[in-house]
């Protein structure tokens, strides 16, 4: 049980760093394109800026699924690559089919990256609504 917790741990505590350091490289690349996004025409400037934003939400996502999917395989949870994932993906969003199962001695991870996968989400959910409404007070502000 022990095990499971410090590795599910240091599983949960990489993500994080990921997702921080996403969020970090998201804030100077807004930072680089508030010129751009300010000029008319504003409309389809904003849904460029959340566009992009949300094509980086799913990257985070996907390499949080990845490392959880790897995980599962350096750990020989499961046999294939394409089993680690599918279960990282079902568990990290919380979707739970249930068709595959961890094993009985890893199943705490299960539930760490169910856990990290909210917290993940809620991040990046936060994000992308910071980043529209910073653009909109942004494209406002400049109007006058």
């Amino acid at each position: 049980m022990l095990i499971q917790l410090v590795l599910g741990s240091a599983i949960m505590g990489l993500t994080t760093v990921v997702a921080a350091l996403s969020l970090w490289g998201l804030e100077v690349f807004l930072a680089r394109i508030h010129a751009w996004v300010i000029r008319p025409p504003q409309g389809p400037r904003l849904v460029a800026a959340v566009s992009a934003v949300m094509l980086w939400t799913i990257l985070v996502m996907s390499a949080a699924v990845w490392i959880w999917g790897l995980a599962f395989w350096g750990l020989g949870v499961f046999v294939t690559l394409e089993a680690s994932i599918y279960f990282s993906l079902v568990s990290f969003t919380t979707l739970g089919f249930g068709d595959i199962l961890l094993p009985l001695e890893w199943r705490l991870l299960g539930g760490l990256a169910a856990a990290n996968g909210l917290l993940v989400f809620a991040l990046l959910a936060a994000m992308l609504v910071e980043t529209l409404r910073q653009t909109r007070l942004r494209q406002r502000g400049d109007r006058g």
